[in-house]
Parts: structure tokens; sequence; C-alpha cells
């Protein structure tokens, strides 16, 4: 018979920044709350691990909270270890959570050892680069009865969920223009996307543009039928090439067009960490409709004494992630970033608990059943509901090559990517 644990086990895969900022928080919260069990966290290196476990942030907001590092953090930070992730994952008993928070080109490596090892899978955006690869990836997990979710937390911004309900009510018409930005700060540049942030595994537009493409879908259900990206190109501090810089142009099904502007350049002293936003003109029967989301300012400005938040002056988000004071130990983690993690963890358990007291054939099928309603749902990103994002960047990665021809994305009979035809 299968049995069902209120908590999920743990492995996240990558130590870095989003790590830091928003899975760790999230999971050692749903850790109070009895929903996540033991957290194993797998780095290349010590480096990270040694990071995350001095953190004064983590440490003030979860006093008494701790993970399992792989490598030990006694382990020098030059000695690495490209393999460990499959030791830690193969430990995992089946059916709990890996998360994916590894650079681009590495999540289709590490989410494929993940569901080969039976396991549910929570991964960064985007999920893949190509679409071939994002349908195997369904295949896979259906094939198990496997939730992957692809952790777009915009999707869970308050924001968005009422400008997708009110979208589809007919509240603003059709979509016709837009426009979309996110550059990211500067000091990125001096992080560790100097070391694989190169134009031969990621690009701007790839990185933090697919969150802006993946919401005008997620709000209208238009698919994206077009797409041009052109790239700046530019060197990090250890002399790796990138391109550093993006502006791209989708065309949706309607014929709506749409420009993303993208980067690492934010002043790291500006007010704002980044510089964030979107905005859709639309047309009624007979009148025009605007949504429009300044995703920098929210309403919030603090003046500080000192530059511990990296200038004395900064626009505050209280919508994304921060850790506040609550009822209970320490701080707790509220806004969306937080919300998109919680989601996926009841997700996986729900599919769990669809299965519990029945064995073979008849608990796969009732893990099934419940997947197919959260991708028929289209809350979460999954495989099955959010690939025209795999097509976008497969589209987006031939374009900034070949700098910035139109890609074409046809659906029929089987979806796939093109170079448009000349019209000369």
């Amino acid at each position: 018979m299968s049995e069902f644990s209120e908590k999920l086990e743990v492995v996240i895969v990558g130590g870095g920044m989003i790590t830091h900022d928003q899975i760790l928080p999230s999971l050692y919260h749903l850790e109070r709350l009895g929903k996540v069990g033991n957290i194993k966290i797998c780095a290349l290196n010590s480096a990270p691990l040694v990071a995350l476990a001095r953190s004064e942030r983590l440490l003030e907001a979860f006093p008494g909270h701790t993970f399992e590092p792989f490598p030990s953090l006694a382990e020098p930070p030059d000695r690495f270890f490209p393999d460990l992730f499959r030791e830690v994952i193969g430990r995992l008993p089946a059916r709990n959570l890996v998360v994916v928070a590894v650079p681009d080109h590495l999540h289709d490596m590490v989410i494929r050892e993940a569901i080969e090892r039976d396991q549910h899978v929570l991964c960064v955006k985007p999920l893949v680069p190509t679409y071939r690869q994002a349908v195997a990836i369904e295949e896979l997990a259906r094939k198990r009865g496997l939730l992957v979710a692809v952790e777009y937390h915009k999707r869970f911004d308050r924001r968005s969920l009422d400008a997708r309900w009110q979208y589809r009510k007919g509240r603003f018409g059709e979509f016709r223009l837009g426009e979309a930005r996110l550059i990211e700060p500067y000091y990125y540049r001096h992080s560790n996307f100097q070391n694989w942030f190169t134009k031969e595994n990621s690009d701007p537009f790839t990185y933090v543009g697919c969150h802006y493409v993946d919401l005008v879908y997620f709000i209208t259900g238009l698919r994206p039928v077009e797409v041009s990206v052109r790239g700046v190109e530019g060197r990090f501090p250890n002399g790796n090439i990138g391109w550093l810089w993006s502006a791209g142009t989708v065309i949706w099904e309607n014929g709506a067009a749409m420009t993303l502007l993208n980067g690492l350049g934010y002043p790291d002293a500006g007010a704002g960490t980044n510089d964030q936003g979107l905005t859709m003109y639309c047309e009624g029967p007979d009148c025009g409709g605007i949504l429009h989301h300044d995703d920098q300012y929210r309403g919030v400005s603090h003046g500080y004494t000192d530059t511990r938040s990296g200038a004395m002056f900064r626009y505050v988000s209280p919508d994304y992630m921060r850790l506040v004071p609550w009822e209970g130990e320490g701080l707790r983690p509220v806004g969306y970033g937080y919300d998109s993690i919680c989601a996926i963890v009841e997700a996986a358990l729900r599919v769990n608990a669809a299965a519990a007291g029945l064995d073979g054939e008849a608990a796969l099928a009732a893990r099934q059943h419940v997947l197919r309603e959260i991708d028929q749902r289209g809350i979460l990103a999954t495989p099955a509901n959010s690939w025209i994002n795999e097509l976008v960047t497969e589209a987006a990665r031939m374009s900034i090559a070949a700098d910035g021809r139109w890609m074409e994305i046809v659906y029929e009979p089987q979806p796939h990517v093109r170079e448009k035809e000349s019209l000369a």
C-alpha cells in the first residue's frame, strides 16, 4: 500500500542567490508549518554553502533551522564535486522534492536525474532551452505520476492573478500592444553569473524576459507566434563574453506586439534594486483598455541611516519577498515569492495524498488524475501547460545568435521553431 507523509523531504541543487533570497527562507518557514521535513543543499563546492550557513539574515529570521550541506562545510572551496547531486538525490526516498536552482543550461540534466529517482521537481525558470526537452520531461514525469513545476513566481503576484481573472472576463478588451522591462543590477556581473552567463548558455531575454512572456500568456491565454531578439554583448570582470543587454519583440497569435528590454546593468546604488514593469494596451468595442504594472516602485520608499541595503534610499517592494515579524519566533516570509514556493510544495503533497492507501496502477492513476487537474487549472506552470515558454526561449536563442532575425513559432501539425521567410 502507498503511504502518505504530510511532509516533503527536500534536496536543493544549487546554493546561489535565489536559494538565499527566496527558496531557503520559504522552505524554512514551510518546515515550521510541518509541510517540509529535512532540507539538504548540494552545490558544486563548499563556498556558497558556507555563505548560506553564516547568513545573518537567515540566522535572525529562522533561529534553530539548519540544512545538511553537500559537500561538507569543511571542504576547501577550491575542491569541486560536479556529480555529488546525483548521490544526494539518490538517497532521497521516492516522491519527495528536488529543487533545481542551478544555471539555466544545467536544468535538464538535474531534472531528469530527479525524475528517474522518482522525485517531484520544483525548477527555477526557464525550465529548459527547447520545446523538445520540455515535452520529454513532461512525458517522463507523467508516466511516473510526478509533479514538475516551474517557479514563475510573478504568476502569484496578486496583481497578476487579478489581471488574469479580469482579462478573461473581457474587462480589458483585447491585448494589442505592450512593453515590458526587467533590468537586473550591475553587480550580477561580479557574481557567479560571470562564470556561466556566456553567449552560448543564456542571455537577458531568456533569463529574465521570460517572466513577462509567461505573464502575458498567463493573463491572456494568447500564444506567441514570432520572436526577434537583438543582443548587446559585453565583457564580464573575469574576461568572459556574454550578452549583457537585449531588446526583443514578441508577436502574439492575434497580431498583438510586445517589446521587452532586459539586461544586467541597473545602477547598484539606484533607488530600485532593479527596473521592471509591464504595460499592456487593449481595445474594447469602442474604447481603449490598459493594464499597467510598475513592478519596481510599489508605493513604498525607505531612507536609511546606513547602506546595508546597498543604498541609503531604496524603493521597497513588500510584495515579492520580505521577512517580517509574526506571532512566532524569528521572522516569516511574505509575498508572492513565498506564495509560489508554498503552492508548489502543497501541490506535490496533494499528488502524494491522492494515492494514500493505494498501490501499483491504482496509486499511479490517482496521482496522474491530480496532475491533470493542476495542468488544466493553469495557475502552476508545468511542462504540460507552459511549453509555449520553451518555444519562445528556443526562438529567442536562435534569433539572438542571428543578429535579431525573425523566428516563427509554428503550432501545427507539431509545435516547432523556424526562421521566418523574408518577404523580399
